[in-house]
């Protein structure tokens, strides 16, 4: 395999790593970055810019990331608090007057963003075309009814946290969401990020698909199968877990032009890894004279404000405002990350006390939620560099 980019001195791990990603764990194309106290140290390409092509990856070939823009679209709400424009402890009614419905009036935006609404499911999912449309998605979810009272429990908020963001961002600005992170966060700090992705960049983003996943090695102490009350959530049509993830219905089409279009915070984000990285860094330590958090709005990021079984992933998790958290279910690299995993495989984290931000991409999509072998074989490597 012929591998792109380069790696500071001490970081060849992740270059091995990243190298046996493709011998033995099926990936077919790739991108890895790392920076370390606002320094790139490890920016590394390989394999073909398409899932199912020949072409190969480039050295500005970005994919669409999935959850991971989670990551990303979190950090508006805590800027906008950091700038006094947004109270978190407010009621999302208070800026978005239509929320106040169906036993939603005293929902806290805090509560929204660390997954305590109680807002994971439609009781009917949306078209593409809707869900595609801020007014009629805002509308939808504004309009929809707990599934538990808000602020008792939590469950992972996999397509309604794009709407729920979106409505709160665009009244409380007057912009998009996509827009807001253009103007505020990616021109100023150079990011191939898009939330949205403009017409004339698309030729930058390759084809996604599932990939053959490897059979998983026999051994002592080894997880060969998934918890069976995990696998029968994701199977019955009536469980929460199925219902979070079919909130549109048919399932988009992830290299459909109209999907990546689309202002989708939740899901539909397209990055470079360096991106990734380079965001991240510049939420923890100045990147090229930018910082995005003070110090006040880092904890807030990090913070724990949800934990413990989660009511769609059926698994224990951890949520501060927007950004999952170090754990069992979404090991980053110490137990004060923070950041956001893409369902298949894309990650994107930071870890303030080492100095460290990462960013991985991939076109070939596995059936992980939130653990993808291939990133943390790579986030073990970055353990290993420091």
């Amino acid at each position: 395999m012929d591998v792109q980019g380069t790696v500071a001195a001490g970081f060849e791990p992740v270059r091995d790593a990243f190298l046996r990603n493709f011998a033995e764990g099926g990936e077919r194309g790739a991108a890895v970055a790392v920076y370390r106290h606002g320094t790139k140290v490890v920016d590394l390409w390989a394999g073909t810019r398409d899932v199912d092509g020949s072409a190969p990856w480039a050295v500005d070939t970005a994919q669409i990331v999935r959850s991971a823009t989670k990551g990303v679209a979190a950090a508006v709400p805590l800027l906008l608090h950091q700038r006094g424009q947004l109270d978190l402890d407010a009621r999302v009614g208070t800026y978005w007057p239509e929320f106040k419905a169906a036993g939603k009036e005293r929902v806290t935006v805090r509560q929204l963003l660390s997954h305590r609404a109680g807002l994971p499911v439609l009781d009917r999912p949306l078209t593409l075309a809707e869900a595609i449309d801020p007014e009629a998605a805002g509308a939808a979810v504004a309009a929809q009814a707990p599934v538990w009272e808000p602020g008792t429990d939590h469950g992972y908020h996999p397509h309604t946290f794009s709407w729920l963001l979106s409505g709160l961002v665009k009244r409380v600005t007057g912009r998009s969401i996509g827009r807001w992170v253009a103007e505020e966060i990616a021109r100023p700090l150079g990011l191939d990020l898009w939330i949205g992705l403009p017409a004339d960049e698309a030729h930058r983003a390759g084809r996604v698909g599932p990939v053959e996943e490897p059979e998983t090695p026999q051994g002592p102490g080894l997880k060969l199968r998934p918890k069976r009350a995990v696998t029968e959530a994701y199977r019955d049509p009536a469980s929460l877990t199925r219902r979070a993830f079919a909130a549109i219905d048919p399932a988009p089409d992830e290299n459909d032009p109209a999907y990546r279009a689309a202002e989708l915070p939740g899901s539909a984000g397209v990055s470079t890894a360096r991106a990734l990285a380079r965001f991240y860094a510049a939420t923890i330590g100045p990147v090229d004279g930018h910082r995005l958090f003070a110090p006040a709005t880092l904890t807030l990021a990090r913070t724990e404000e949800s934990t413990g079984p989660d009511r769609i992933l059926v698994v224990n998790t951890r949520f501060g405002l927007g950004y999952m958290l170090h754990s069992t279910a979404s090991p980053f690299l110490a137990p004060g990350s923070f950041g956001h995993p893409g369902r298949g495989g894309s990650l994107g984290f930071a870890d303030p006390e080492s100095g460290i931000a990462f960013g991985y991409v991939t076109n070939g999509m596995r059936k992980t939620v939130t653990a993808d072998p291939r990133a943390q074989a790579l986030v073990r490597a970055v353990r290993a560099a420091i």
